[in-house]
């Protein structure tokens, strides 16, 4: 018991006095010194005394898949950010750093008696993951934002980049360079994001008067390994150029045109998704599809908060317009031989 009230008093800057006039329910303590005290208590993994187990604690969860790609970093920043603005402590928790799943996660969380989970990049994304977790959020009443599209029947709040237009920008910035034959990256076959993406694909080429795109699609994990094996199959099919739904896929694509001896974007042009950090950096710098994730962060922050005050949650999906960012990965559509030929 000492040791608790030294540890939670160290944590927050207060006397161990002040920390035991909290746990024991006394006055004289004020409200914004008692929530860092509980708050405290609950990051150092300490049980809150019985009387207070059933307050939720000030602290947020804040789910992603993976910290390599950089768009999460960022978005954990933005969320972090808000959440610390507004008096609440996230908890991160991400799949690729651990060997706990999604659903393990959700248990640790609700232990911990959080106020509310925000999900970025999850299950709920993919309609052969499990979803079970989900229901059980709900069924305890638990606010919940989710970061892009998700499977039908959740009904949480979305915060999410338009797929469409994101698809329409770099698709009609390749056409305006005369590229016909473009190929594209998407994530795996069950992602919902790729998904409309692919739909928004059919669409567009539809539009400029282009065949079907579907046999110049190829489904892999958001990775740059992904990447680059997807662009050596779509390089044996002659495309032009290759739209690619993460940035990191992108990349790979890059290495794989290098690699069969072609450049980049004198004989292939390649459009990301993200603009994460340093892509004005690569070699060549990387045209991306901007996803605004200032704007989707804060979103994201007001949704679950406004739930946490006992606002009903809104089930329909806020979307956000991306943005194109032309660098040098793209260019003009190479010269068929035939084509040169006088």
């Amino acid at each position: 018991m000492n040791r608790r009230l030294a540890d939670v008093a160290s944590k927050v800057g207060v006397s161990e006095a002040t920390v035991s006039r909290v746990l024991n329910g006394r006055p004289g303590v004020s409200e914004a010194t008692r929530a860092a005290v509980l708050t405290a208590l609950d990051v150092l993994g300490y049980e809150r005394p019985t009387q207070l187990r059933g307050e939720r604690a000030r602290l947020v969860g804040l789910v992603l898949p993976e910290l390599q790609n950089p768009i999460f970093p960022a978005l954990a920043e933005v969320v972090g950010g808000g959440l610390a603005q507004l008096g609440f402590t996230p908890v991160l928790c991400t799949r690729g750093a651990s060997t706990l799943s999604e659903a393990e996660y959700v248990d640790m969380l609700l232990g911990q008696q959080v106020s509310g989970v925000v999900f970025a990049g999850g299950n709920y994304a993919e309609a052969d993951s499990p979803h079970e977790h989900y229901w059980l959020l709900r069924e305890r009443s638990l606010p919940v934002v989710v970061v892009n599209a998700a499977v039908d029947g959740l009904a949480f709040p979305q915060v999410c980049t338009d797929d469409a237009v994101a698809v329409e920008q770099a698709f009609g910035h390749l056409t305006s360079l005369g590229h016909e034959r473009i190929g594209a990256i998407l994530g795996p076959e069950g992602h919902i994001p790729s998904r409309r993406k692919l739909a928004a694909l059919a669409q567009v080429a539809r539009r400029f008067g282009l065949a079907d795109p579907t046999g110049l699609v190829e489904r892999a994990p958001f990775s740059l390994e992904a990447g680059h094996a997807s662009a050596v199959r779509l390089l044996q099919r002659d495309v032009t150029a290759i739209i690619c739904a993460s940035d990191p896929l992108a990349l790979g694509a890059i290495r794989a045109v290098r690699r069969q001896g072609l450049r980049v974007p004198e004989d292939v042009s390649v459009v990301g998704f993200d603009d994460s950090a340093f892509m004005m950096c690569t070699d060549p710098a990387l045209t991306t599809v901007r996803q605004p994730i200032e704007a989707i962060g804060r979103a994201a922050v007001a949704l679950l908060v406004s739930q946490i005050e006992g606002a009903p949650a809104a089930t329909e999906e806020l979307l956000f317009e991306p943005e194109l960012v032309v660098r040098g990965s793209t260019g003009p559509a190479r010269r068929e031989a035939s084509a040169a030929a006088p």
